[in-house]
């Protein structure tokens, strides 16, 4: 979707300082996401993308309180979540789905593929009998799949396939917002590309606002409208995916992106690839000022001392970054 498109279009959701902490082994705490702050568009599709164990899904989870935020708050079309009582979360839930990264462990092998997609109606209480499975039946439609599938179970089908159902149980309770957590990773490439296209869709037909959790750099820019990039769970970049390509502001993102593969045999040669120096420090043990420190080649003293403020130095375009003036 175009930047002109979504001008003037509300955030949908708000997350404000979002922290979700794990307590591990004897009085050790993991700080998973420390400090997230962003917001998404009506329609919009925000890519969420870092290294592995960087936080990307753990916020995705904290946003539709699959896991208790530590702290900070999330606003969805301005209700607080954390403050949700049991009727008004089940109620958010409808609202707000989820499609996880792992398609073979996502879906229940002892229900059919009907009863899974029909689960969401159920606990909602939104269609019965023969609604029900006419609904069932559109949605498998709508995903690729076939009507006769929803006799079958989830062994029967190919990690595609079963992504494809888990998209249909996503959308069975007509949801504003979506979560997409890694949902091509368990993937072979050749399919990859179908489910992008399965989602733009989906989107561009029903309204669809996405959280688009993924490391494939270069499927990110496709589908993305604006991009924010996580390290050690905080936000280091957030802007337009064309910015963010053309333009990048923060030392992490440059080498993040001087890693993507040119299918130019010239231009990939003549690059300059950027090797970052030692290993992301763990998340038990955060350093103290800029998370990024110890692995940058531009690093000050205040860089140790004081952690970076995400900032916006260009219209729309937030670094978190001591040196970028």
């Amino acid at each position: 979707m175009s930047e002109k498109k979504l001008e003037g279009r509300k955030n949908i959701i708000e997350v404000n300082n979002l922290k979700k902490h794990f307590k591990v082994g004897k009085g050790q705490i993991l700080k998973a996401v420390d400090g997230v702050t962003f917001s998404i568009r009506e329609g919009e599709t925000l890519g969420l993308v870092g290294e592995s164990g960087c936080g990307k899904s753990t916020t995705g989870r904290a946003m539709i309180r699959l896991y208790e935020a530590t702290e900070g708050e999330v606003i969805f079309d301005g209700m607080n979540i954390q403050r949700l009582n049991r009727k008004e979360l089940k109620n958010f839930t409808k609202q707000a789905q989820m499609i996880f990264q792992d398609p073979y462990a996502s879906l229940n092998p002892r229900m059919t593929v009907g009863d899974i997609i029909g689960e969401g109606m159920d606990i909602h209480g939104l269609r019965k009998g023969k609604e029900r499975m006419a609904k069932i039946y559109e949605l498998l439609e709508i995903v690729g799949l076939n009507r006769e599938h929803a006799s079958r179970f989830p062994h029967e089908f190919s990690g595609g396939q079963r992504q494809r159902i888990g998209i249909a149980r996503a959308l069975s309770v007509e949801p504003k917002f979506i979560v997409c957590d890694e949902p091509i990773s368990a993937l072979d490439v050749s399919i990859q590309a179908q489910v992008v296209n399965l989602l733009e869709e989906l989107q561009e037909e029903m309204g669809l606002t996405y959280l688009f959790i993924a490391h494939d750099l270069s499927m990110v820019k496709h589908i993305s409208d604006r991009i924010a990039v996580m390290y050690l769970g905080a936000v280091m970049e957030l802007t337009t995916s064309k910015v963010l390509y053309d333009e990048p502001l923060h030392p992490y993102t440059q080498a993040l992106l001087s890693a993507i593969p040119i299918p130019d045999p010239e231009v990939e040669r003549s690059r300059n690839r950027i090797i970052l120096e030692g290993d992301v420090p763990s998340p038990i043990n955060p350093p103290e000022g800029c998370k990024f420190q110890k692995r940058c080649k531009y690093v000050k003293d205040i860089c140790r001392e004081k952690a970076p403020e995400l900032r916006e130095v260009k219209p729309e375009h937030f670094v978190a970054c001591h040196i970028v003036k």
